[in-house]
């Protein structure tokens, strides 16, 4: 299924590759967005190409819901600031995507499962 359209891919006209084949980048941490870093950024989006499914998008300000409410989160040395989703097999071959990638703290990589 798609992740933007939720359709299946033989019915999504720009959907690619099946939720199955899916796996999600978790950033973490912050740098200042010099030019240097930006173009870094720019180099490894265009590297990973067609392999995205969703380029993904950078987080901001963030809040917890629970049963008991909910609370501004702090901010802290290492917070998550985005993600990406791309087309991989496994996630060693997504791995490998991560050449070249101006990692910041870290990067967690996630299979997404189909449902």
């Amino acid at each position: 299924m798609c992740v933007r359209s939720r359709r299946t891919p033989a019915t999504c006209s720009h959907c690619r590759h099946a939720v199955a084949d899916a796996v999600v980048f978790v950033y973490y941490g912050h740098k200042p967005q010099t030019p240097e870093v930006m173009d870094a950024w720019r180099k490894w989006f265009a590297s990973v190409g067609s392999n995205f499914v969703d380029s993904g998008n950078p987080f901001e300000d963030s809040r917890e819901v629970t049963k008991a409410g909910s609370r501004d989160l702090p901010g802290d040395a290492s917070p998550v600031t985005g993600y990406s989703i791309v087309s991989a097999e496994t996630i060693e071959a997504a791995k490998k995507l991560l050449n070249g990638v101006p990692i910041i703290d870290s990067i967690r990589i996630y299979e997404a499962l189909a449902m």
